[in-house]
This record gives C-alpha cells, structure tokens and sequence, in this order.
C-alpha cells in the first residue's frame, strides 16, 4: 500500500492552483465510435481509460482545477503537416481524416468540455506540447504539475510525458487514464518507461486528492 509520505507527495503535487488536466487526442476521430483507428478506440473504451477521464475531467472542474484538451488535426490540403514518418503516410490513408472543423476533431463524449477549459489545436508532429501553444499557456496559468492523460501510450503520451519533464512541469500519469495498442503494451510502457520520469498513479487518487480539502473545509463550516 502506498506510504502516508507518498499519499502527502501527491496531495502536494497536484494543488489545484497549480495543476493542470492534459487530455490528449481524445477526440471523436480518435477515440470515438468512428474513430480512424477502430482498435485504439476499443482499447480506451474497454480499459476504462476514456471513462476515467471523463470522471477526472469532471473532478478538475469541480475542484477548480485547469483542463487543456490538445487536440491534433490537418488541413484538407495537408499544408504543414509532417510526411517525414511512415506513420503520417499511414494516417493520409485512412477513411476518417482529422480535417479542421470536423466532428472528427471534436473532444469525444463522455469527456464533457466546459466554458473555462483551453482547446489547444495542433497541425503537425507527435508531441501536444512540441511547437505548440500549450507550454505558453501552462506557463501563464502557473503550472507546476502536468496531470497527462489520453491517447496513445504508444507515442504521444510518451512524448507529452517527456516534453513536460524537459521544459519542467512535474508529470503526473494516472495509469488507467491512458490507453494504447496493444493493450498489453500500455502497462509496460508506464512500468518500464513512464515510472522512470513521472509519477504513476491512478484516477481513483487523483479524485481524492482533490476532493480530501474540500471536504475538511466543509467540515470546519459551522452548521
């Protein structure tokens, strides 16, 4: 079982003031019933990983906590996107295409976007932080702890993991809020690779870290 000391690391790290929620590429295109990439979709679905980001998306909101959706797509044309990979030659086949104001694009239920939430859009590469704007936004949110969540445990979590510990957000990875293919290949990513660079921990504590101050404050307020 996990140490007090731990239990107070994390509560410590994801402060509310200073944490923000990632979800990657958990879009309709992606993780949706008519997802481009049919086994990756069932594999978050049938994991619970894309349930249990919604549940943390739900508790972000509610406790206060940012939550940045990075989401990737292209052009029709397919100006500025990366063909210096086979997979981008691949994705350039496939008969859902993650066009630019298409429901394909759109963040996948049961993820629920509020008013307050930062969409943040990418045309090219594998990173959500890479090139982007989300590093300048986390930087004037304040963030000190990037909660990673989302898709895949094959590249761009990995990448999203890495790219956050090399510009020097602490990275938090709730295990069973990521999926990837094949399912096996998740588990041993995060023991193997993931653990060595971020904190690994599960949806189930990040709720209750967030909800342990809410409920003593309660507690303190007179009836």
């Amino acid at each position: 079982m996990p140490s007090r000391e731990s239990h107070e690391r994390l509560t410590a790290l994801l402060d509310p003031a200073t944490t923000v929620l990632l979800t990657v590429e958990c879009q309709q295109g992606v993780v949706g019933p008519d997802s481009a990439l049919p086994e990756l979709a069932a594999a978050a679905r049938s994991s619970g990983a894309l349930a249990n980001i919604a549940r943390l998306a739900a508790a972000a909101h509610e406790s206060g906590v940012q939550v940045m959706h990075a989401v990737a797509e292209s052009r029709p044309d397919g100006r500025g996107g990366n063909r210096n990979a086979r997979l981008f030659h691949a994705a350039a086949r496939l008969p859902v295409q993650q066009h630019t104001g298409s429901t394909a694009v759109r963040v996948a239920p049961p993820i629920e976007v509020a008013d307050e939430d930062l969409v943040v859009r990418r045309l090219h590469g594998l990173s959500p932080l890479a090139g982007t704007d989300v590093d300048p936004l986390l930087r004037n949110l304040g963030c000190r702890t990037l909660l990673v969540t989302g898709v895949s445990a094959n590249i761009a979590i990995p990448n999203a993991v890495f790219d956050a510990v090399n510009l020097g957000y602490t990275a938090v990875v709730p295990a069973d809020a990521i999926a990837g293919v094949p399912a096996e290949y998740t588990p041993a990513m995060v023991r193997n690779t993931l653990a060595l660079v971020a904190t690994v921990t599960t949806t189930d504590a990040v709720i209750g870290r967030w909800k342990r101050p809410r409920r003593q404050g309660a507690a303190a307020t007179p009836a």
